[in-house]
């Protein structure tokens, strides 16, 4: 009962989260950290960075580190599941209304028109807030340049934010002045977390080749559960690596197989882009695109093993990064003791803060600000990036009237 008030910003939170794993970083920051004081801005820069390292999904491992942290692991479990229930709902409840929506009625465009630039106004103002922070010398700044202008570049790229990270730590070791290490006693490591993702991951893979050639009734949840906990395990960057992973494994692999097989898990493209268009309107984690997908390839076997099949794939997406940061972050904890680890700290917050310039640049090049144009909505957009970061820097305006702003701001406009 006494972290009722917290799990009810979360669900807050989760209701107004929109922009992407950044776009949600900075709503975080503003939620958790200015308004709510759970943590601290180094601590949050800590545990983005260090989830960022880690395969899955970020948002979602960083809200279950701030439950960790604030409550223990059933805080965190309970996080967990408060931050992707109701994106999870939306998306799994998309795949039994498709047949019955026409796609063209499903015009969310107009009325989330200023979401991106609200989202790139709640970035901006994440990275001036944490710049003074993690930016304090010669080494930081060309870490920070560097990690903008790579960032950018290969912004599409499922690796580049894991390589940044581990380049700045490394980079920021070359120096042992400042640190000197200390001697200090080892800790003893828990291995319970990692040995049950490694035996999850081999059950399913031997499970689900079992089912599929054996040709098992229930094959199909087999498969998805290996499919889903092998996307969730290996995918660096977030939902737009996830989406043509999925892509590919429903998509494009069910037309190289022979016909006759009729039970491979397909959909066809449109429902899929429709599901990822839908994704792109919705608050909270971009991983739900799972609960839709899953519930779209099992549709054929009828409504319960499609429910099914939203359930299978959300939890088998988010448990592998779950199992991942509570095995690691106790780990992470004990290593930062040690003078290497901490001095790497100094380049991985630098190179954080350069990752989400280079966010808020690629986001901003598919926005149209030009004012000279004439168009009110061009005028609007750069008013709306503008309002939002005057709004986060100078007022105590919590960060659900902005969205709702920005959003009566689309129907008006």
């Amino acid at each position: 009962m006494r972290h009722l008030q917290f799990l009810k910003a979360v669900l807050l939170y989760t209701l107004t989260a929109f922009g992407g794993a950044q776009g949600h970083f900075a709503m975080m920051l503003k939620t958790f950290v200015q308004e709510r004081k759970d943590i601290t801005e180094k601590e949050l820069l800590e545990y983005n960075a260090f989830c960022q390292m880690l395969p899955g999904a970020s948002s979602s491992q960083t809200i279950t580190l701030i439950g960790y942290k604030r409550g223990g692991l059933l805080l965190a479990i309970i996080t967990l599941i408060t931050w992707i229930l109701p994106a999870t709902i939306i998306m799994g409840g998309l795949s039994f209304l498709l047949d019955f929506l026409n796609a063209k009625a499903i015009n969310t465009k107009e009325i989330f028109k200023y979401i991106k630039p609200m989202a790139v106004g709640f970035i901006a103002f994440s990275a001036f807030k944490l710049l003074k922070i993690s930016v304090t010398n010669t080494i930081t700044r060309v870490i920070l340049v560097s990690a903008t202008i790579i960032t950018y570049l290969l912004f599409k790229s499922p690796w580049v934010f894991p390589s940044v990270i581990v380049a700045a730590g490394i980079a920021t070791n070359f120096s042992s002045k400042r640190i000197p290490q200390q001697e200090i006693p080892p800790k003893k490591i828990r291995w319970g977390n990692i040995l049950i993702f490694f035996a999850v991951f081999l059950l399913a893979a031997f499970f689900s080749e079992t089912a599929r050639r054996e040709n098992w009734p229930q094959r199909g949840k087999f498969n998805l559960f290996e499919n889903c906990y092998r996307f969730g395990s290996l995918t660096f960057g977030g939902g737009d690596v996830l989406a043509p992973l999925m892509y590919g494994q429903y998509v494009v692999r069910p037309n190289t197989v022979p016909k006759t097989n009729k039970n491979v898990l397909s959909m066809g493209n449109d429902d899929f882009l429709t599901g990822y268009g839908m994704l792109k309107a919705i608050p909270g984690p971009t991983f739900s695109i799972s609960a839709f997908v899953g519930g779209m390839v099992l549709k054929k076997q009828g409504l319960w093993s499609q429910f099914w099949g939203c359930i299978i794939a959300t939890v088998a997406i988010f448990l592998p990064s779950t199992l991942l940061i509570l095995f690691f972050f106790p780990v992470w904890n004990n290593l930062k003791k040690y003078a290497a680890i901490y001095r790497s700290l100094e380049g991985i917050n630098a190179a954080v803060v350069g990752i989400i310039f280079a966010s808020s640049f690629y986001l901003l090049k598919d926005i149209s600000v030009n004012v000279f144009d004439g168009s009110i909505e061009h005028v609007i957009n750069l008013c709306t990036i503008a309002g939002t970061f005057i709004l986060l820097r100078y007022t105590k305006i919590r960060a659900p009237y902005i969205v709702l702003l920005c959003l009566v701001l689309g129907i008006i406009f």
